[in-house]
């Protein structure tokens, strides 16, 4: 994925971050730039997860462990990008509707997007 292709992916993933602020209660993002930054670092955190446990463990893993995975990663993510304030419930709510988002737009996670570019080699 190119340079363009990240930025598309990130500004997506920060509107999808504020249609969940609107739409889930105890989970409030302040604007876009908070949006924004907090796609990066849920996605910086995700990618560091992937890469201690491995894919299985992941927030955009599937099933009930790649779940409590994404609650976790939104809730610490809060502490990282001013802006944005959400309580366990709201954690776990998003988490739920971002899953929900993500069968309709789904989005490759960095470790995915290098993987399959090596694996052209």
């Amino acid at each position: 994925m190119n340079f363009l292709g990240h930025v598309v992916r990130f500004i997506v993933s920060a509107l999808v971050l504020m249609v969940v602020g609107w739409i889930v209660p105890q989970f409030s993002v302040g604007g876009f730039w908070s949006a924004f930054f907090l796609a990066l670092v849920i996605a910086a955190l995700g990618w560091i997860i992937e890469g201690i446990f491995g894919k299985k463990v992941t927030p955009f893993g599937r099933g009930i462990v790649g779940f409590i995975a994404s609650v976790v990663v939104i809730w610490v993510a809060q502490f990282i990008v001013g802006g944005v304030n959400v309580t366990w419930l709201g954690a776990i709510l998003a988490a739920l509707v971002i899953g929900i988002i993500d069968l309709f737009i789904p989005v490759s996670t960095p470790y995915e997007a290098g993987r399959s570019t090596r694996d052209h080699d």
